[in-house]
């Protein structure tokens, strides 16, 4: 499964944000790190990303392509530089952090 998201609203002035999240299925942290980005980029990045999940059982071979081996695994692809939160994203101060968004919290 690939999920493709993408904000609302963009605008051309605001910076997108792209993003990679891989996931294992309906695990429960990768359900937990989903809810808590989607919630993360509503009140942040205000329709201004773009998010691309990826579940690395159906397709290991992206996951292993971009370097990720523990799940779930966000990777901030876009502006540089990259980044990348591994975990259940419920530590928003890091995640924000990654994401290049300071002193919003």
């Amino acid at each position: 499964m690939v999920r493709k998201r993408k904000g609302g609203g963009e605008s051309d002035s605001a910076t997108v944000v792209v993003m990679a999240l891989y996931i294992t299925d309906s695990g429960p942290n990768s359900v937990r790190a989903v809810a808590n980005l989607e919630a993360i980029c509503r009140e942040y990045l205000k329709g201004n990303f773009r998010l691309e999940i990826i579940d690395v059982l159906q397709y290991p071979l992206r996951a292993l392509a971009a370097g990720i081996v523990v799940t779930p695994s966000l990777a901030k692809l876009s502006p540089l530089p990259i980044s990348t939160v591994v975990g259940n994203l419920s530590d928003k101060s890091g995640v924000l952090r990654a994401l290049g968004i300071v002193g919003t919290t």
